[in-house]
């Protein structure tokens, strides 16, 4: 008979499987995903604008961060969601903004936590790519940006 221990590994193992192959049925579309958000009207752009103290400009990234988040949260597998209250956390404080003429004044304190969340996203839609494209089945052996995708899901 196996313990709680065993079944809970187990369920976890299978939820891996069951992530990467989710992954890998919707790769098409996150790398179509991944290659707009890194263009120059997205990723480039935003920084740019940043930087410029570009007024509202910046704040037009935060569509790209919630679609990035809706494909990470398709991925699931079924009875689970992404957890992770860091990512949750720097998503909610960057996304969900509207321009005032007075964040100008405190540019940094109210555009930073935009890029962040974007940023935070990015990433994690580029290992979901890059290890749906790299791995057959969920490997043993972890690498931080497969076990960071892992982590998302709750799954490390």
């Amino acid at each position: 008979m196996k313990s709680d221990i065993e079944k809970v590994y187990e369920k976890k193992a299978e939820d891996m499987g069951v992530l990467l192959q989710n992954i890998k049925d919707n790769l098409p579309e996150l790398e179509e995903l991944l290659d707009k958000i890194q263009g120059h009207w997205y990723y480039e752009d935003a920084v740019y604008r940043y930087y410029h103290h570009s007024f509202r400009k910046v704040y037009y990234i935060q569509e790209e961060t919630k679609k990035i988040v809706k494909a990470l949260r398709e991925l699931a597998p079924e009875g689970r969601e992404l957890i992770n209250a860091r990512f949750l956390e720097i998503v909610k404080d960057g996304t969900g903004k509207e321009f005032d003429r007075k964040h100008n004044k405190a540019w940094r304190e109210n555009c930073a936590s935009i890029l962040e969340a974007f940023f935070h996203a990015k990433y994690f839609l580029e290992m979901v790519v890059k290890y749906g494209k790299k791995y057959d089945e969920a490997p043993e052996l972890l690498g931080s940006g497969w076990a960071s995708v892992l982590t998302l899901y709750g799954l490390r």
